[in-house]
């Protein structure tokens, strides 16, 4: 098996850990039990416990940027449309990748995975700055920091969805409004 396959293979199996026994329940040694592998081999593609982690949250979020660019090529060119198409998306990826809240948490407080989250939150807002700016009239700073501020208010709203204390086509709603309402009027 190549290093690329074997490390895509490691990666699958802890999401499936994940899935079974939570982000605690994840360590090198316990990857390494239930890919069939030598620890060696998780230690040489992941160095660390943080480093597997962060190279879990690295393939959830590429995932979900990835669904969420589909979607945005499919929208209608209009401000509601591409403010439904975000939502709709951002939300897919909270009911259909729960653990990526998971993964992010177990990594809180480690300064690789803070810088890294960091980066790759700055890139999903670069992707709805891109998406919104046809239909904003703010100054482009503006929108740039709505959108984090917009984002931080989704994960919130995914918090409350995976709890079901919403449901989807109420937080689908209710980011689609602040979307609509705040980051388009300028």
């Amino acid at each position: 098996m190549s290093k690329q396959a074997r490390r895509e293979q490691l990666l699958d199996t802890a999401l499936t850990l994940v899935r079974a026994r939570g982000t605690d329940g994840l360590t090198l040694v316990t990857l390494a039990e239930a890919a069939a592998v030598s620890r060696p081999i998780v230690y040489d593609h992941f160095g660390t416990r943080s480093g597997l982690l962060l190279a879990l949250y690295r393939l959830l979020d590429e995932q979900h940027r990835t669904a969420v660019e589909k979607a945005l090529g499919s929208a209608a060119a209009t401000s509601a449309a591409v403010a439904q198409v975000l939502s709709e998306a951002y939300f897919a990826c909270a009911t259909d990748l729960p653990e990526f809240g998971a993964v992010a948490a177990a990594l809180k407080g480690d300064p690789e995975a803070d810088a890294a989250q960091h980066d790759l939150l700055d890139e999903y807002v670069e992707l709805m700055f891109v998406a919104l700016t046809p239909y904003s009239g703010l100054p482009a700073a503006a929108l740039r920091v709505r959108c984090v501020g917009v984002l931080g208010a989704a994960d919130a709203l995914a918090v409350e969805l995976n709890h079901d204390r919403v449901t989807a086509a109420e937080a689908v709603a209710a980011l689609t409004g602040l979307i609509t309402g705040d980051l388009l009027r300028g």
